[in-house]
């Protein structure tokens, strides 16, 4: 079985309190990338494996997330053992989301392949078991995510038609890092009604509450930012917790030179 896990942008992020687990209760609009993919084959083994061919990753197979998938579905199933080919393409530590894509898929290979008819509410609770964003990647349309990213609620946001340019350095930002310099607050324009304003307003409407303490840290960030506007970008912002800047353009960007000594670049139709 062949399936084709996405990457995600957030359009906005607000760090909204503290939880009394140590996590944050955040707000978020998670768009998918439908142009922007990789792909995980699924096929029967005699034992077990993960085969990982084109960006590369040092983590330990068992803590992949498409392992912890497959484990968390072979102990409730009893299923035989798979071996999971993926090629990848979505660069990790992004705030793109291709790991917890790469699970949510895994997840819902094997629910098809073994004819286990799972519903999208019980997948959703196993993805949780894997990450706070992962839940998204099931049913994988534009949502309002709150508490960790896990409540999620349908949006009507449609931005067909229009390009992404998805730029990010050779940096791997912490999630500590991220976090220490945010102080929790309400933010000043609910999410889901900013996005349903003209995206020429979004700039002055939609902000992520990582980028003020991060882009301090790195400022070729805001440099990047900064050049995706001067290139035409409607909308421009960072996403997740970073590394990678994106843009939202009209038109198909003309000309992305400067960013070619970047770790990774890609502009796709949205």
């Amino acid at each position: 079985m062949l399936v084709f896990p996405n990457a995600k942008i957030n359009i906005g992020l607000n760090i909204v309190e503290r939880r009394t687990d140590g996590y944050h209760n955040i707000e978020t609009v998670f768009y998918p990338l439908n142009n922007l993919y990789e792909a995980l084959e699924v096929v029967d083994s005699k034992e077990f494996a993960l085969h990982i061919s084109g960006i590369t990753i040092t983590d330990n197979i068992e803590q992949n997330l498409i392992t912890k998938a497959y484990r968390l579905m072979q102990r409730d199933f009893g299923l035989p053992p798979q071996a999971f080919y993926l090629k990848k393409s979505i660069p990790m530590g992004a705030g793109l989301g291709g790991g917890s894509a790469d699970a949510a898929f895994a997840l819902k290979a094997l629910n098809s392949k073994f004819d286990l008819m799972l519903p999208p509410d019980t997948l959703r609770e196993y993805a949780l078991q894997l990450g706070a964003d992962c839940p998204f990647f099931i049913d994988n349309k534009a949502s309002f995510a709150q508490g960790k990213g896990e409540i999620l609620s349908t949006t009507a946001l449609d931005l067909s038609g229009k390009y992404l340019l998805a730029v990010k350095p050779d940096i791997h930002i912490d999630t500590k890092l991220a976090y220490a310099g945010v102080v929790p607050k309400k933010a000043a324009v609910y999410l889901p009604d900013a996005v349903k304003k003209p995206m020429t307003e979004w700039k002055n409407l939609i902000t992520n509450d990582f980028e003020k303490n991060i882009f301090s840290v790195y400022p070729i960030l805001q440099e990047i930012k900064t050049q995706i506007y001067d290139l035409g970008a409607v909308y421009a912002a960072m996403s997740g917790s970073g590394s990678t800047i994106y843009g939202i353009f009209d038109n198909l960007p003309n000309d992305t030179t400067c960013f070619d000594e970047c770790f990774y670049k890609k502009t796709v139709p949205l």
